[in-house]
């Protein structure tokens, strides 16, 4: 009787490329869910003896599920496939009760090795063609949505481990906006709260954009203790601490974008757009520079802790040939 396998991830793009590192001489019947509550319905309607789940979905994260199935006793062997991929992510989940966890994008090899280990897969020189329910359509929306995914936790790693804490990370909003849009797509940060923001160029293989960084000056205070910086907080050290965060999130997300484009970017020097304002007086100032743009909005919190900061990457309009193009591989 063919295993029943459900991956379960609320990236389209994800669940296919999930699919396609599953062993082609496994004999098994392929399920879909979209989000963990999906999830559990399926594990319980018999989908889900083998889970592969990943950790940043709507309606019910990976977290809940795991903690719903170990509450409900459900039958499932799980298998965490995620772009968060923080220490205590690690931690959390097979703390949970996860088999293993493995970052995305998952290999074959890797995927083999773990199922070969847990005893649910042997393997054979007659290859298969599995049963896949309801895999559905994929565009190119999705495929920027789960290169995105893939950047935003590399980056909410490098910060996890910068400042010894645990990185909530949302699922990163893909749009395309004009300037007059912009403003409305920066959804979490409070109107009412004065901000600082960096732009950093970046440009390659026929793709330009600008990565646009806001951060809540509330945060300042948190971000300082955090890197045990003695001196009083003034003008000059708030800098610092905006262009050290900056750095961090710009260049470990730009990285992992281009690493799944298979290119290179060259990157400008970081430019100060505002410091003390409003989000409107930054769009204001900055409106000319954001004619059409595919934007990528990622937000990074830390738990327990007054800081939050908003990451927009902002993809010129001719540039969407050159990147269509780079990701066709993820939607084929």
């Amino acid at each position: 009787m063919p295993t029943q396998v459900l991956i379960c991830d609320d990236s389209n793009v994800a669940r296919k490329q999930m699919a396609r590192t599953l062993p082609s001489d496994w004999d098994m019947t392929v399920h879909f869910a979209a989000n963990g509550a999906e999830g559990i319905d399926a594990i319980k309607d018999g989908r889900g003896e083998v889970l592969f789940l990943d950790l940043n979905m709507p309606v019910m994260d990976g977290y809940e599920v795991l903690q719903a199935i170990r509450d409900q006793d459900l039958p499932a062997m799980v298998i965490v496939v995620s772009g968060d991929i923080q220490p205590e992510a690690y931690q959390r989940v097979m703390a949970l009760g996860a088999l293993d966890f493995i970052k995305k994008p998952a290999s074959d090899e890797q995927i083999a090795d773990i199922l070969l280990k847990y005893g649910v897969y042997t393997k054979s020189e007659v290859k298969l063609a599995p049963q896949i329910t309801g895999a559905g359509q994929t565009e190119y929306r999705d495929a920027y949505q789960e290169i995105a995914n893939v950047a935003m936790g590399r980056a909410g790693d490098l910060l996890a481990r910068l400042l010894d804490v645990f990185v909530i990370l949302d699922i990163p909003s893909v749009n395309m906006l004009d300037s007059g849009e912009l403003k409305m797509a920066l959804t979490h940060v409070d109107e009412n709260e004065t901000v600082s923001a960096v732009c950093q160029g970046f440009i390659g293989y026929g793709i330009a954009g600008e990565a646009f960084l806001i951060f809540n000056e509330s945060s300042y205070s948190d971000i300082g203790e955090l890197l045990k910086c003695e001196d009083e907080l003034d003008e000059t050290l708030e800098l610092e601490l905006l262009m050290d965060v900056s750095n961090v999130l710009v260049g470990a997300c730009l990285k992992g974008v281009a690493d799944q484009l298979d290119i290179n970017f060259s990157q400008g020097q970081p430019v100060v757009l505002g410091r003390h304002v409003t989000i409107a007086d930054i769009i204001k100032r900055n409106a000319s520079r954001w004619d059409e743009i595919l934007a990528i909005e990622i937000s990074y919190s830390i738990e327990n802790r007054n800081i939050n900061c908003d990451l927009m990457l902002l993809f010129t309009g001719d540039s969407l040939a050159a990147l269509n193009a780079r990701a066709k591989f993820l939607i084929e």
